[in-house]
């Protein structure tokens, strides 16, 4: 009677009111938590300055923040898998604290890396695992939960670049850092505490799951191993504009003022594009929407080619940002419809840890580009190549999906 009674429970809490609150508080925690994914892409002018070295070694602590981050969503996966979020999340947020510390305390650029490492691992808490753990309360409109809950990453892309920006040029690129450090440790712990109810995880078989939006008739390591490849091939692409529009301003002669409002305007616009890839994705599925975003993200990197006006920058910048925004979120989305529920936060956390190697690997190769060159045209060109990488493989998985349907899901 017990079993009978938790388990209906736990049905009556998936699309209930409840899931609606948390979710809204899982945004607040991401968009807090993520402060570290995008302080650095402002400071980045400043300490190059400050140090006095190239800007591809500039770029090495937003490299490593993004491979802390890409390789704690697993590690932290594992464990929302198991224990649920809020533990694995107060681990974060201390980690989150003391790395923006150690960082504004920093002698030179490979402490400032190591720093910036553990800010990476502390904030992957509040992102693929806080993504998979919403995506256990919502059946009906799934895809759009997940993309709201993803949001408080980009929400943070769009709140935090002009108060750091404002924070560097007033009190310095270190204090900046120990602001951040001490008001993320301690804001995030409240929040968490909100998330104390245990998840419902669901027990569908994966069949269920894929035969609604086709079979692949792949082995889920397969699948898994695509997913990691078209991961990288769009976040190469996706990581020029978004890693190195603050300095490409500056190299223009706009400033990097300039810069930070077009990092929050691709941002802001990408918060858009998320939700509404979410609500497209509840209809067409992950994949096809997958491949609509960075179809159209290909596009804009080309229109950066071809303009680099103040104005038109702003005006590509919102197109990229709103083109690409969903393009993340429908990894956790896939992973959903084509693995086990209980295997989500994991699942999630490799598939978003190699976008997220993409992103890393996308900003340094921007910044060696740029010192080999002399400018970033060569860096746009390099960006949208691997953007064809990720459009070939979705296809391919998409066309293999549509002629499948009614399958199932092969086994490992």
């Amino acid at each position: 009677m017990t079993n009978i009674t938790a388990g209906r429970a736990e049905h009556d809490a998936v699309d209930s009111t409840y899931a609606w609150i948390r979710l809204a508080i899982a945004v607040i925690t991401g968009t807090i938590g993520s402060a570290g994914m995008w302080s650095y892409i402002v400071a980045l002018p400043t300490v190059q300055a400050d140090f006095g070295i190239l800007r591809a070694e500039a770029s090495l602590p937003y490299t490593v923040v993004i491979i802390g981050f890409a390789f704690g969503g697993v590690i932290m996966g594992r464990f929302v898998d198991r224990f649920g979020i809020v533990w694995p999340a107060m681990g974060g947020a201390a980690l989150i604290g003391l790395g923006f510390v150690a960082a504004g305390l920093a002698p030179e650029i490979w402490t400032l890396s190591a720093a910036h490492f553990v800010i990476g691992i502390g904030a992957s808490a509040t992102f693929g695992p806080i993504i998979a753990d919403t995506s256990h309360w919502f059946r009906k409109r799934r895809g759009i939960a997940i993309a709201i809950a993803s949001c408080g990453n980009y929400a943070s892309g769009a709140v935090w670049p002009p108060i750091i920006q404002y924070f560097i040029s007033t009190s310095g690129w270190r204090a900046t850092h120990i602001g951040i450090g001490v008001f993320c440790g301690l804001a995030m712990v409240p929040l968490l505490l909100l998330m104390r109810r245990p998840s419902p995880v669901e027990t569908v078989a994966v069949g269920a799951a894929s035969a609604a939006h086709g079979s692949l008739r792949l082995a889920p390591n397969t699948l898994q191993v695509l997913l990691a490849i078209a991961g990288i091939g769009c976040c190469v692409a996706m990581s020029m504009p978004q890693v190195h529009i603050v300095a490409y301003c500056g190299d223009l002669g706009y400033g990097p003022a300039r810069g930070a409002e077009m990092l929050s305007l691709m941002l802001g616009l990408g918060l858009i594009s998320r939700v509404l890839s979410g609500s497209v994705a509840d209809r067409i599925g992950g994949l096809a929407t997958l491949l609509i975003g960075s179809a159209l993200q290909a596009f804009a990197l080309v229109l950066y080619l071809g303009f680099d006006g103040l104005t038109s920058l702003y005006v590509v910048s919102g197109l990229f940002g709103l083109f690409q925004g969903g393009i993340v979120a429908m990894y956790p989305v896939i992973v959903r419809e084509y693995f086990p529920p209980r295997e989500a936060a994991f699942r999630t956390g490799i598939a978003l840890m190699f976008a997220l190697f993409g992103m890393a690997l996308g900003g340094w190769m921007s910044g060696a580009i740029f010192d080999l060159t002399g400018s970033y045209r060569a860096a746009f060109i390099n960006g949208a190549v691997w953007n064809v990488l990720n459009i070939v493989i979705v296809g391919w998985l998409l066309l293999r999906s549509r002629s499948g349907i009614g399958g199932r899901l092969a086994t490992a």
